[in-house]
């Protein structure tokens, strides 16, 4: 039996159920989940379950990071369900295609990052998609750092902007994934920047799906929840962009997968 890292998806955030998830203190300038904030998440359309406050924001669904100056916006979400277990995006896409995105690792995680922001990398570029990723020093379009001390998740990131932009920023909590095989953190990685460009949770429609415990319906929230044709309406077990993943497994794409990059980009 395997300990599960809970995603969260802005580009998905990972909570690891294990004793070193026991609080440390917050160095960081802490938001409180006061009943508007609570309230306002579920105005968005998000789940509350497991809602966690960070800097300059608040995490849902595991590791999408909602900024505390969106929390009040207007309820546009689109949602097209067809299935239980399907891929989904957002309304939001990455635009100008074909369009070469790129990615930094910020130099205080070390070689291992590196190491597994590559073969993130690699995995999307051998799809041959109109998204092109090349990692660089600096200037980057998505840039891959540290998440605070404090985190209770392990990586997070958000979905496009209005602009066709893909969202700039991939958190990750190294206390938590620190001792997690190349693969492991690469299939994280290509999860995270999965958000950044778009995709949703595979079991957007449960996510105990794949984290376990109750039902639990993410909602279609501001971002919308449509499912990309041509994936299926039953379980697909392992799919990239399943809500969690077990410590020590690697998740590279599936052939649902690959129709689904295929289709949208």
């Amino acid at each position: 039996m395997f300990q599960k890292f809970r995603m969260t998806a802005a580009a998905a955030l990972l909570a690891l159920t294990i004793v070193s998830c026991s609080k440390e203190a917050n160095t960081e300038q802490a938001l409180e989940i006061t009943d508007d904030v609570v309230n306002s998440v579920k105005a968005l359309g998000f789940s509350t379950n497991n809602l966690m406050a960070t800097e300059g924001g608040y995490i849902v669904e595991g590791d999408i990071f909602i900024p505390s100056n969106e929390l009040n916006r207007s309820v546009d979400g689109k949602i097209l369900r067809v299935g239980q277990s399907e891929q989904y995006r957002t309304t939001n896409l990455v635009t100008g295609l074909p369009r070469v995105i790129t990615i930094s690792v910020d130099p205080t995680l070390g070689s291992s990052y590196v190491a597994a922001t590559d073969e993130a990398i690699n995995r999307y570029n051998a799809e041959n998609l109109q998204l092109t990723f090349q990692r660089v020093s600096s200037g980057a379009t998505i840039n891959i750092k540290a998440a605070p001390k404090s985190a209770r998740y392990l990586a997070s990131a958000g979905f496009p902007t209005s602009n066709g932009n893909p969202y700039g920023q991939v958190l990750v909590a190294t206390r938590q994934i620190g001792t997690q095989p190349l693969n492991t953190v690469a299939s994280i990685l290509a999860h995270e920047i999965g958000h950044c460009i778009g995709f949703r949770h595979t079991d957007y429609m449960d996510r105990s799906y794949s984290c376990g415990g109750t039902y639990a319906n993410e909602g279609a929230s501001t971002v919308g929840a449509v499912h990309i044709p041509g994936t299926p309406t039953t379980a697909d077990p392992n799919s990239w962009m399943l809500a969690c993943i077990g410590s020590g497994m690697n998740r590279p794409f599936n052939n649902n997968d690959k129709t689904a990059l295929s289709y949208l980009y």
